[in-house]
């Protein structure tokens, strides 16, 4: 079954739900060798290297429970305003000398305020035209018109994650809802700019949790899909949470693949509790991730990412 759908996936057709399910019943191994085949069919061996940057950390509004930066939570976590635009200029080039091709600034909060997004409209203008390296922005529930200045200022992606699948959403967020978030990727995609979204793993959300979210984003057509492990933190109300297993994520991920076979799948955040940051998951159907330390957790060194990307095989 596995081997034509394959082939059938090659020839174009688009899985569905029930086959979707079907695939839950191969070992990791086997899903993984024919996700990779799929990737390298629509894909070739071209690998997405980006970048982020926590440029206004802590005191958000929001309530999501995995979140260390929520004022709902006791996280202990670093707190302060909108970085300068000298700090993002200084901190874009030190990436973009280390081969890295996307950089995006992330704010915490459930969108910036105007004076913030004109001070960051400055700071996007400035490396688009300085360094040159590719930008991308996740600030929330933004506005058309907030979007639109984005654009105009060079942006090329913006980021915002459905994080699970919209049946389990209110579980993990009460201050905001799914379709908040489908509106502004739509919005986002009707200026023509770029959308990456993705979501958390190890939410106690299920499988079919997953595979939901996975059509989803295929249904908005999503090209960059970052998937994250849970990275429990403490004061949090997820911080005891049992989360996923490396099999669990690897076997999602595979099934991802079959869902968008022509899509950039990303490891995102949660990269240290995978063996070698991850290495099993580019040999199974990723092609892209988030290098350098995450927001309020550590990463893995850019220098040892490119190693292994290039031992893999893959161009930056």
């Amino acid at each position: 079954m596995i081997k034509k759908l394959v082939e059938d996936i090659k020839n174009g057709y688009l899985i569905n739900k029930k086959e979707a399910f079907e695939l839950l019943k191969y070992d990791v191994k086997t899903l993984g060798q024919y996700a990779n085949e799929i990737r390298e069919y629509f894909m070739g061996n071209k690998f997405d290297l980006c970048c982020i940057v926590n440029g206004k950390s802590g005191k958000c509004s929001e309530d999501c429970k995995f979140c260390a930066q929520s004022a709902y939570h006791n996280t202990n976590v670093e707190v302060y305003d909108l970085l300068s635009e000298e700090e993002f200029l200084k901190d874009a080039k030190y990436h973009h000398d280390k081969e890295v091709k996307r950089y995006s600034i992330v704010t915490s909060g459930r969108k910036l305020n105007k004076n913030e997004l004109q001070e960051i409209c400055k700071s996007y203008k400035a490396i688009n035209n300085e360094v040159g390296i590719k930008t991308c922005a996740s600030h929330g529930l933004l506005s058309e018109e907030d979007l639109i200045s984005l654009k105009k200022v060079g942006v090329k992606r913006y980021h915002n994650n459905l994080e699970t699948s919209r049946n389990y959403f209110s579980k993990i967020c009460s201050t905001h809802t799914y379709d908040d978030k489908i509106k502004t990727i739509k919005e986002a995609q009707n200026l023509g700019l770029e959308v990456c979204s993705g979501g958390i793993m190890g939410l106690g959300e299920s499988e079919e949790d997953r595979i939901d979210m996975a059509f989803e984003l295929r249904n908005l057509n999503i090209k960059s899909i970052p998937l994250n492990v849970l990275n429990s933190i403490e004061g949090t109300p997820m911080e005891n949470m049992r989360g996923i297993t490396e099999e669990e994520f690897l076997k999602a991920l595979a099934i991802f693949r079959f869902i968008n076979p022509n899509s950039q799948i990303r490891l995102a955040g949660g990269r240290t509790l995978l063996t070698k940051y991850g290495i099993l998951a580019f040999k199974g159907g990723a092609n892209a991730t988030i290098t350098g330390d995450m927001l309020t957790t550590c990463g893995n060194k850019i220098v040892d990412d490119v190693k292994m990307i290039k031992e893999l095989g893959f161009e930056i």
